[in-house]
């Protein structure tokens, strides 16, 4: 409707009502005509819409603004940092209605040229499409879990006296999945061959495949496959290679034999025979990436790693006080209900007003709530916090009498992400080196697939961080998984808690806690690291102790 200049009243009534309806916690296709019309800003037409969504999955009003809109328009509207003024812009007086031809204008420094757009718009819009041609066809561990765990059970009940194992980036639990790879161990691998022929959920491609792999694309989806094929009695040693990294398997055991040499020798059932074979610890398969993991088992230096079971409670989380979809009694008894002991809640502070933030008022109001539901709640206890905008600056956003109510603050960057290096670093640092911030939250303001993260100096940031007794947060949110797992064992080594938060903004936001645990186990983390994995006594210690040091100063 923006792209198309239609009424500015009409285009603010949809954004009002979508807003309603995120809100709801029942599925709009669910409700009747009498419920749909008490739910705020669902009018007549909007109704009117909704029941032709029922009945034919769209509605005249979408189907003539599409008739009207080119494809390629649709897929430049996805570019960050594009909205539909300068899409429609780009469309009217360069002609461009597709990635291809955006690229080429940029390219040729036409964009430059047009007014509200200059060099530095253009150059980001080249580096936003180069980042999304460069990830086109992955996926998020958590998009594709789903749908590979289903293929892996349908291949098992199909070839039921075949060995069936996932391998590859989705066994060793990578962020992002650019392949799906399987290993299937048989006693006739042409047999093997012969029946994936004629199954549906596999487009096989011949000229890929060769006399012991199958290649193709996963029919349901946007992404590659690869199947392995081997003997039974080569099962255990495939297996390990093709779970672990390049990298892990150049890691030497000795002088002159790698984990590689290793496995050639092929004398094991499985891989705990393997590691006890070559007098190394156990090391479970999301660490085998070669980031130092067999010299600590050699060593015997391998921690215990962190478990789901072991985190105590859930910290950054939002209300309906700012952008979430549930009240904050929802979100506490939710989180009471799923066993933990304790909720941090954590809106957004007043610069984020896209997303609500709470004036001062707002936060001694939700505050009170906080009180009143605790005595109802305990011992299950609501911790005071707040998101707080990391400013321009470097500062936060609230006065220190008001930063001095929280029990715990997050501080996080939401905007100008078009930093430098040198300019993100000192900005976070700033940051850290407030006395009032708690946890440093999605140090580099990453979303996997969508966006790349502003660059960061780790190590500075990092170090400052055990300096001020600040923990960095492990956004467990699939988009984000921020702060990467390759920095985990760093950050612990110079004595950083690290946080598993999952950012969630409805209750159903708590179950990306797992994703937050798998990548700090990629990275080593430990209970012992982990500040919510600290009981309710324990953490109300670490919040108490830290306000009362900030008295003292």
């Amino acid at each position: 409707m923006e792209l198309h200049d239609e009424n500015t009243f009409k285009i603010r009534s949809y954004q009002s009502a979508l807003n309603s309806l995120e809100r709801g916690d029942a599925d709009i296709m669910e409700l009747s005509e009498d419920e749909l019309s008490k739910v705020p800003g669902v009018g007549k037409s909007i109704l009117e819409a909704i029941k032709s969504l029922k009945e034919s999955e769209s509605f005249p009003q979408l189907d003539q603004l599409l008739e009207k809109t080119p494809q390629g328009i649709l897929e430049i509207l996805q570019i960050k940092g594009l909205g539909p003024k300068k899409v429609k812009t780009l469309w009217e007086e360069l002609g461009i209605t597709s990635t291809h031809e955006l690229m080429e204008a940029c390219q040729s420094g036409k964009v430059a040229k047009i007014k509200g757009f200059g060099e530095k718009t253009q150059d980001t819009i080249i580096q936003n499409l180069e980042f999304k041609a460069s990830n086109a066809g992955k996926w998020l561990y958590a998009d594709i879990e789903e749908v590979l765990e289903n293929l892996t059970e349908k291949l098992e009940n199909e070839l039921k006296e075949s060995k069936v194992t996932l391998v590859g980036e989705y066994a060793r639990k990578m962020e992002i999945i650019s392949q799906a790879e399987w290993l299937i161990g048989a006693g006739n691998i042409s047999s093997i061959k012969k029946k994936f022929e004629d199954l549906e959920d596999f487009e096989m491609d011949a000229s890929q495949s060769g006399p012991f792999s199958i290649r193709g694309k996963v029919q349901a989806v946007d992404l590659k496959f690869t199947i392995h094929l081997c003997s039974l009695n080569d099962f255990p040693v495939k297996q390990y290679a093709l779970c672990a990294s390049p990298l892990h398997l150049q890691s030497k055991i000795s002088e002159n034999l790698s984990i590689g040499d290793a496995l050639r020798a092929n004398g094991f059932k499985n891989d705990s025979e393997f590691f006890s074979q070559h007098k190394l610890q156990y090391i479970p398969v999301e660490m085998r990436e070669g980031y130092g993991e067999v010299q600590l088992a050699l060593e015997e230096k391998l921690p215990d790693l962190l478990e789901e079971k072991d985190l105590k409670g859930i910290l950054h989380n939002h209300s309906t006080y700012s952008d979430g979809k549930h009240s904050l009694r929802q979100m506490a008894e939710y989180c009471k209900e799923l066993g933990y002991e304790y909720l941090g809640i954590s809106d957004h502070s007043r610069t984020a007003s896209y997303a609500g933030g709470l004036e001062i008022e707002k936060v001694q109001k939700q505050q009170e709530e906080i009180d009143q539901l605790n005595k109802e709640l305990a011992p299950f206890k609501i911790f005071k916090g707040i998101e707080s905008d990391i400013l321009g600056d470097g500062s936060l956003d609230y006065p220190d009498e008001v930063l001095g109510s929280f029990d715990f603050i997050v501080s996080s960057i939401h905007s100008i992400l078009n930093m430098d290096i040198k300019r993100a670093t000192s900005r976070l640092l700033a940051a850290i080196e407030n006395p009032y911030t708690t946890i440093l939250g999605h140090p580099t303001g990453r979303l996997l697939l969508r966006r790349e993260g502003y660059p960061i100096d780790h190590k500075t940031i990092i170090d400052a961080c055990a300096k001020h007794q600040v923990a960095i947060e492990i956004n467990a949110n699939p988009w984000r998984l921020d702060l990467d797992w390759r920095w985990v064992r760093y950050a612990m080594d110079q004595g950083v808690m690290l946080s598993i938060n999952p950012d969630a903004h409805e209750m159903d936001g708590y179950g990306d806690m797992k994703y937050g645990v798998l990548v700090g186990r990629k990275g080593g983390l430990t209970k012992e690291m982990t500040l919510n994995a600290l009981s309710l006594d324990e953490i109300e210690h670490y919040f108490s102790k830290r306000k009362k040091e900030l008295t003292q100063k």
